[in-house]
């Protein structure tokens, strides 16, 4: 491949791309007939306090979690801030435990736009994955936690959505470990995820960001009804050969190496991809797109649109939290992990060592070839050594190539 200095893969070639996959294979028409499936409402207490929970963490009538809500607390990763102190992101979301009545039409509008029959069995495997995406949210509630059963902290209020994201200080962690275990102190009848871990990464070594979607994760990104079919009603696959490749990558950098799993689904998703996460894949830190939290629309704009500023934006977070780590970055061809992977290794030359890209040619309607074309993996790496990225079609192809990175620091 001949290399093309006036061709740079600039953002509006991968809007363009990513437009022209959506038009190609009905992602409009998909999202225009679920636009009323699984709105979730705001619960509202009052008028003032609906008012006030537009001020998000500033809300000054916050209200603390009750036995009626359902608490979701992330793992993370804790890093090391000015003066050398610990320090995370915390995320909590908070929703309500009442299920709404809704639930049986939504999860017959998600069976018939993939093509079950009513009453099929697998209808049962759609409810249970599509709570998350029907229950009230509860802006302006906070919750309380403790670090390793001693340390307090107060996480929140969450904003519009629920959500509530803070860096908080930490503790040191206990000695001879890196992990801390954080709980949440709730009333008694208080369901979700209220424990979660946090992962102690000191400022140098390795560290790997890698996507999810088509990456490590079967989800048919460039199909509607593949999107639908994978999130509410298949069993999560990995993609063969990445958890064998993770596994032997984690052996490399060593278990201390925070990993982070950066994915464009939303936050209704955490426990679906937390659990898909455990079962096949080192741990690491999942970081979520909340902008569409509301609508099973949301889920395929989320997937589609504006993957490539997103994942810059939360990708260069990480870059604030360890700006002297040595990364690995690992994506796909079906959404712009090129393009994204690319601009991060200009703006860092020193913190991105490799840059692994899987081309995706296994799935049915995977989308335009464009995204599978020598030109266009050119035109996203362009100025940037061969030697740092590499495209590939099979995951053990890696394995050489991830040794000698390691090898050489």
């Amino acid at each position: 491949m001949s290399r093309r200095s006036t061709l740079r893969y600039s953002t509006s070639d991968a809007s363009s791309l990513e437009n022209r996959t959506r038009i190609e294979h009905g992602f409009p028409k998909a999202e225009a007939s679920l636009i009323s499936i699984g709105a979730t409402k705001f619960s509202k207490v009052n008028k003032l306090r609906d008012v006030l929970s537009y001020l998000g963490s500033s809300n000054p009538l916050s209200t603390p979690i009750t036995k009626d809500d359902v608490v979701w607390l992330l793992d993370n990763v804790a890093y090391r801030g000015p003066g050398g102190a610990w320090n995370a992101e915390f995320v909590a979301a908070a929703f309500s435990s009442k299920v709404p009545a809704k639930l049986v039409d939504v999860v017959g509008d998600i069976a018939d736009h993939v093509g079950l029959a009513k009453g099929d069995a697998e209808e049962a495997v759609i409810e249970s994955r599509i709570v998350p995406f029907v229950m009230d949210v509860r802006p302006g509630r906070h919750v309380n936690v403790a670090v390793d059963g001693s340390a307090k902290s107060r996480l929140g209020p969450g904003g519009r959505n629920g959500i509530s994201s803070d860096i908080k200080k930490l503790p040191n962690p206990a000695k001879g470990s890196l992990v801390a275990k954080i709980t949440a102190e709730v009333p008694q009848g208080t369901i979700g995820i209220l424990e979660s871990k946090t992962v102690y990464a000191e400022p140098e070594g390795w560290a790997v960001i890698s996507d999810v979607d088509d990456t490590i994760k079967v989800t048919m990104t460039s199909d509607p009804t593949g999107i639908l079919r994978s999130t509410f009603i298949s069993e999560p696959k990995p993609v063969p050969g990445m958890p064998e490749l993770y596994a032997y990558l984690e052996t490399l950098i060593t278990k201390s190496a925070p990993w982070f799993y950066l994915s464009a689904s939303p936050y209704n998703l955490y426990p679906f991809l937390r659990d898909f996460r455990d079962q096949h894949y080192p741990h690491g830190q999942l970081i979520l797109r909340d902008s569409n939290l509301m609508t099973i629309s949301g889920l395929l704009s989320n997937l589609t649109l504006g993957t490539e500023q997103y994942k810059i934006d939360r990708i260069n977070k990480v870059n604030r939290w360890l700006p002297k780590r040595k990364f690995i970055l690992i994506g796909d061809s079906t959404q712009s992990d090129p393009e994204a992977y690319g601009e991060i290794y200009r703006q860092h030359k020193k913190w991105v060592k490799l840059i692994l890209i899987r081309k995706v040619t296994d799935i049915a309607s995977v989308g335009t070839e464009d995204k599978n074309t020598p030109e266009r993996f050119e035109k996203a790496f362009e100025d940037i050594p061969k030697d740092i990225w590499y495209v590939f079609d099979d995951p053990s192809e890696c394995s050489e190539l991830l040794h000698k990175t390691v090898e050489r620091g």
